[in-house]
This record gives C-alpha cells, structure tokens and sequence, in this order.
C-alpha cells in the first residue's frame, strides 16, 4: 500500500532575536476521493530565535502525522533545507554535533527531535523564497507572526 502523500508548509517569525517568536505549519492531504483536507497549527514562544522557530514549525508538522507518509516539506528556511539537501546534517552526525569549523552545531535538541520526526516518513525539503506570494508560505506567516504576539507564550 502506498504511502499517504502529504504537503507541509512551514514559516517561523521572531521579534528580535532573540525575542518573542511563533511558528506556522499547514499541512495538506488531498484524499483518494479528490477533497483536500488541511490542518493549520502554530504556537509562540518567550525568548526564542528565527531559527529555532523555523525548525519548531518543521518539527511541529511533522509530529503531527499519525502514520508513515511521503512528505513534500516546504519552508522559506535556507537553513533547514540545506541541512538535508545539502547534508549539512550528516557531516554535523559526524563530527558529534560539530559543524565544519569544529564549533557546536546550534539547536541541537531540535534538530535531535527533528531527525526523530521525521524518521518514519520520506521527507522531501523544497525551499520557497520567503515574503513572494507563495498562498501557503504567505499564510503559515501569518500564522507564525500572530502566534508570537499571542497572550500565552510558551517557554523554549
């Protein structure tokens, strides 16, 4: 049996940076009757980077699913992307969460937790340009930028 096929869209926002920041992930799955199904999630955060958001966003997506699934990942994160595209992430694995100038990879939980969520799926990480009129990127920040200005946020 094939694999369900899903989209996610993801966007992080910070105010400052660090500062109050929030993420954004739509996910969408068109069932076997052609309807389209979507989820949208987000959430802010106290004290965070840009950084750290767009992996929450990532992350967030993908903890969402519930089986394993053929996944078409989409952000406007350079570094989220070329971390898998370009294996930055493999060499990091490799010299023990050092990058290529033998200093500590940043955020390394999360892209422990990352790695963890993603393990059951086929991720493909396709990079939008940020802020061009994408409909999804556009709308996962708004929801990343509302999440970071809401009442209640969270600690990192």
């Amino acid at each position: 049996m094939d694999k369900v096929k899903v989209n996610i869209y993801t966007d992080g926002a910070c105010s400052g940076n660090p500062g109050p920041g929030g993420f954004g992930a739509i996910l969408v799955h068109i069932d076997d009757n052609g309807i389209k199904h979507e989820k949208e999630l987000s959430e802010g955060y106290k004290n965070v980077t840009n950084n750290q958001m767009e992996l929450m966003a990532v992350i967030a997506g993908l903890e969402a699913l519930k089986k394993p699934c053929d996944v078409t990942l989409y952000s406007d994160s350079q570094y989220v992307v070329k971390a898998f595209n370009d294996k930055w992430i493999d060499g990091w694995i490799k010299r023990g969460w050092k990058n290529s100038d033998k200093k500590a990879v940043k955020n390394v939980e999360l892209w422990q937790r990352l790695l963890k969520a993603k393990e059951q799926h086929n991720v493909e990480f396709i990079w939008v340009k940020g802020h061009a009129g994408h409909e999804y990127n556009e709308r996962c920040d708004t929801l990343a930028v509302k999440a970071s200005k809401s009442e209640n946020l969270k600690e990192m």
